[in-house]
């Protein structure tokens, strides 16, 4: 089988993920014990803190700023930095990009793990973190974006359709609940640093609006993964 061949038989769309009631439950505890066991918790909110510097930088990118790098800290704060023009619109909404993104992959995640899409979810998704791993700039960044880069590449390569959906499934619930849990944390330890400070500074718009655009966000993108796990629930 030539090169061409394997990448194909790994980014090829599957028939839709079949679920049980069972596959169903597991898979919710899953996603809540990752939310709720603090340990664990620590470790999954860089992955959130990921996904929202990604969402930065890849609006920034769409926006015509110059991505240049990322940084992650152990408190799951982080920062990613773009060049371009000081203000105007693609600084606001690459700016405002980073809480909404999160819930918005993790809504898309589960649509497509029970659509069949894992696989070449899992494709974009490789690809983008391979191009981020070169704007990494700390050694915790660099850690996290190759823990990243191995997860996916493992679950890509072994193309075991089930798996790959239900780990998208995963996956996309701890981002849609964890975006709530960071935009929590933001409006309860407000700080002039923050996206919400600096989009009020940006643009004169009040933080207590930013932050209900945000929160409108997440509730969307939270209605639609009840609405798409709804629709398959067995009986």
């Amino acid at each position: 089988m030539d090169l061409w061949t394997e990448f194909a038989a790994r980014v090829t769309p599957t028939s839709a993920l079949s679920l049980d009631r069972a596959t169903l439950l597991i898979v919710g505890a899953v996603s809540v014990a990752i939310i709720v066991i603090g340990p664990v918790w620590r470790v999954a909110r860089l992955g959130v803190t990921f996904v929202h510097e990604l969402g930065h930088a890849v609006v920034g990118i769409v926006c015509g700023r110059k991505f240049t790098g990322f940084v992650l800290r152990q408190d799951a704060s982080g920062h990613a930095v773009t060049r371009g023009p000081t203000r105007g619109p693609g600084r606001v909404l690459s700016t405002w990009a980073g809480y909404p993104v999160p819930a918005i992959i993790g809504a898309a995640l589960v649509a497509a793990a029970l659509r069949g899409w894992a696989a070449p979810v899992l494709t974009v998704a490789l690809l983008i973190t391979l191009m981020a791993l070169i704007r990494v700039r700390s050694f915790l960044t660099a850690v996290v974006t190759v823990g990243v880069i191995a997860g996916l590449g493992a679950l890509w390569w072994l193309r075991a359709d089930d798996w790959q959906g239900w780990v998208l499934l995963v996956v996309g619930g701890t981002l849609v609940v964890g975006a709530w849990r960071h935009l929590g944390a933001v409006m309860a330890r407000p700080s002039s640093t923050s996206d919400p400070a600096v989009l009020a500074a940006l643009t004169r718009v009040p933080v207590l609006l930013w932050n209900v655009s945000f929160a409108l966000v997440c509730a969307l993108a939270s209605w639609f993964v009840v609405v798409q796990v709804r629709a398959v629930w067995p009986g």
